[in-house]
């Protein structure tokens, strides 16, 4: 496979993968362990800009992500700087989502939220920074 449909082709795993996770998220109630502990946050820091959220506005602003991510894997294809910065972005965030999900579940002694599609979502946050990364050599 050339590395312009490798590139591409794990652009599209981590947009399923991360729509999975989202799928994870919602079914077992993110929300109800993200709020608590932003509001926590916020006595102790008051100026760090941690929102909250309702359930509609939060999916449905995933929704609209995921949504975009896969609309553009076409254009991974293309020698765009941009789209391949955006995939390195995109790889360390998720990777580093993934890795607070399984480490959190260490942590708290239970499965959080997220946490089952955690593995699918690192795999495929590495194989976008493997390919991302066989693009920039060239």
């Amino acid at each position: 496979m050339d590395p312009r449909s490798r590139h591409a082709s794990a652009w599209l795993a981590l947009t399923c993968a991360l729509g999975l996770h989202v799928a994870d998220e919602a079914a077992h109630d993110f929300l109800s362990v993200y709020n608590p502990a932003v509001a926590a946050l916020r006595e102790r820091l008051p100026w760090a800009p941690l929102p909250q959220f309702s359930f509609q506005i939060w999916l449905g602003g995933l929704i609209v992500g995921v949504t975009i991510l896969l609309l553009l894997t076409p254009l991974v294809r293309f020698d765009s700087r941009l789209l391949l910065w955006a995939s390195f972005a995109l790889g360390v965030l998720m990777t580093l989502n993934a890795l607070g999900h399984l480490v959190g579940s260490l942590f708290a002694g239970r499965a959080l939220p997220g946490v089952y599609s955690s593995p699918f979502l690192l795999a495929a946050s590495l194989w976008l920074l493997a390919a991302a990364g066989g693009r920039a050599g060239r």
